[in-house]
């Protein structure tokens, strides 16, 4: 709690000294709280006299106090905020062009690329016609009358053939077949110009880069990665990752290879979670899977690929401690089941024991009771080897 003291000009008389005395009288310090009220300091020190001593200072009006929190405060000393420092508890967040993203792109049904094609090409028929250089066989085959007194193709012929092919290539050019699951990033002079997610015939600027994405759920297993467990060991787990596509924007154009930008990603965070170790429970399993989809969905989230599930559905040690690892767990087991049957032992040794002694067969001292207690428990373990696996 941060602490202030002020001056406030009000007098109060000094002891044995009436309140209304012509003696110059002090001020009065008070401590400001950046709770609610002032605290008069002389009664933090004041000695404890009992009733109403004339001697201590005379009664202080008490005012609310507000103080501003300072910079910092509640931080310890070396955190405190500071121009041009940022926290670095906060982890680093890949961050892409907040521009880029996705939108849909301008195109048209296909009906009206065939139709411009089909334009184009008749138009580029009848340049020919009128300029007389069509072929004598294309003539007479479709019974078209030659163009007597043509000099050849001068310059209005030459540009309306050029505009006739110009639309016929634009035309057929642009088409294009949209599939289900499937989309066109579109791209001209390295600018971001859309996307298209339609399906069927489409007529496209034939300008355009086109670029094909696939926007399905996909399953992805990849093959053993490094991990580790809780305890450091080594470990090789292979993962299946459950993920599309859900910007194709950023995907396609936010990084090099969205593909394989997901598998570094997969990589890193199996190097950052312990993992699971083999033959752990199940709680343990889904811990390690809910950690790692977390991880990896923040870090490909910003790029546009949207993650559901990361599974380890294979974990196993690596060849340099496999040995030892199967080794501990056979001593572990081994334990475990000597545990087991000595606690059964006890149980039979001390159930046979109580029912002699209730129901009055034997008479039995502490000494006859240790010997009798040895003796079944020899019994019963040596029965237990002989029968055991």
């Amino acid at each position: 709690m941060t602490t202030t003291t002020s001056h406030i000009p009000e007098h109060v008389p000094e002891p044995g000294q009436p309140p209304d005395g012509a003696a110059a009288a002090r001020p009065v310090r008070l401590i400001h709280t950046e709770s609610t009220t002032e605290i008069p300091l002389h009664l933090l020190f004041r000695d404890d006299r009992g009733g109403d001593d004339a001697s201590g200072p005379g009664p202080v009006r008490v005012r609310p106090a507000v103080v501003a929190h300072r910079p910092g405060a509640g931080r310890d000393k070396g955190e405190r905020s500071r121009p041009g420092v940022t926290d670095r508890s906060r982890p680093a967040v890949a961050q892409v062009d907040p521009a880029l993203v996705e939108r849909p792109a301008r195109v048209l049904p296909g009906a009206v690329g065939v139709v411009a094609g089909l334009v184009g090409t008749a138009g580029c028929a009848a340049a020919a016609w009128w300029a007389g250089v069509t072929p004598a066989f294309a003539v007479e085959g479709l019974g078209i009358p030659a163009r007597a007194g043509a000099a050849g193709p001068g310059p209005a012929q030459w540009a309306a053939f050029a505009g006739a092919g110009t639309l016929g290539l634009f035309g057929f050019g642009g088409l294009a077949r949209g599939s289900t699951g499937r989309a066109w990033v579109l791209g001209l002079f390295g600018r971001y110009r859309g996307t298209v997610r339609r399906t069927g015939l489409m007529w496209v600027n034939p300008l355009l880069l086109r670029r094909r994405v696939d926007v399905r759920l996909r399953h992805w297993r990849g093959e053993p990665m490094p991990a580790a467990d809780r305890g450091g060991v080594a470990l090789r787990v292979a993962v299946q990752v459950v993920w599309r596509v859900r910007d194709t924007a950023r995907a396609t154009l936010g990084v090099e290879d969205h593909e394989r930008y997901l598998r570094e990603c997969v990589e890193s965070a199996l190097l950052r979670v312990p993992v699971a170790a083999p033959g752990a429970g199940r709680g343990e399993v889904e811990a390690t899977r809910d950690a790692l989809t977390r991880l990896v969905a923040a870090d490909t989230g910003p790029v546009g690929v949207e993650v559901f599930a990361v599974r380890p559905v294979r974990v196993e040690y690596v060849p340099e401690v496999a040995a030892a690892m199967h080794r501990r767990r056979i001593a572990a087991l081994d334990a475990q089941h000597r545990a087991s049957v000595l606690s059964s032992v006890v149980d039979s040794v001390e159930d046979t024991v109580t029912r002699l002694t209730m129901r009055g067969l034997v008479a039995l001292d502490d000494h006859e009771r240790k010997v009798l207690v040895k003796d079944l428990t020899v019994a019963f373990c040596a029965g237990r080897g002989e029968t055991g696996p």
